[in-house]
């Protein structure tokens, strides 16, 4: 377990839901990865690399909703700039799952 935090600390992080409305191959990465362009409704569209390319294909993921960290500082990737962090779990096989909601969820939508 990682050290404790504050609600405080918690209350910080802005998690939202999108869908991935674009998804293309990202052959600049060191580590295999896609570039996702995502819509979150009223925050507007921001894009994400992310390392998921052994458990989905681009198909499965166009018009995919996800869960994301919206106010992370962005960070370049090779030529890329990430500007969210989609939000998965690695699975016994060091694959990433991603997370997401049981229903459909309005873009933009806060996570509480």
């Amino acid at each position: 377990m990682k050290s404790i935090i504050s609600f405080e600390d918690f209350e910080k992080i802005d998690l939202r839901m999108g869908t991935i409305i674009e998804v293309n191959d990202f052959p600049k990465a060191k580590k295999p990865a896609y570039q996702l362009t995502i819509d979150f409704g009223d925050l507007g569209i921001k894009k994400s690399s992310a390392q998921i390319t052994n458990l989905y294909s681009k198909n499965d993921l166009s018009n995919r909703q996800v869960i994301a960290i919206v106010n992370f500082k962005p960070r370049q990737i090779a030529n890329f700039i990430s500007e969210v962090l989609v939000l998965g779990v690695y699975n016994e096989t060091g694959n990433v799952v991603l997370l997401k909601a049981s229903k459909p969820i309005k873009n933009g939508a806060s996570v509480s």
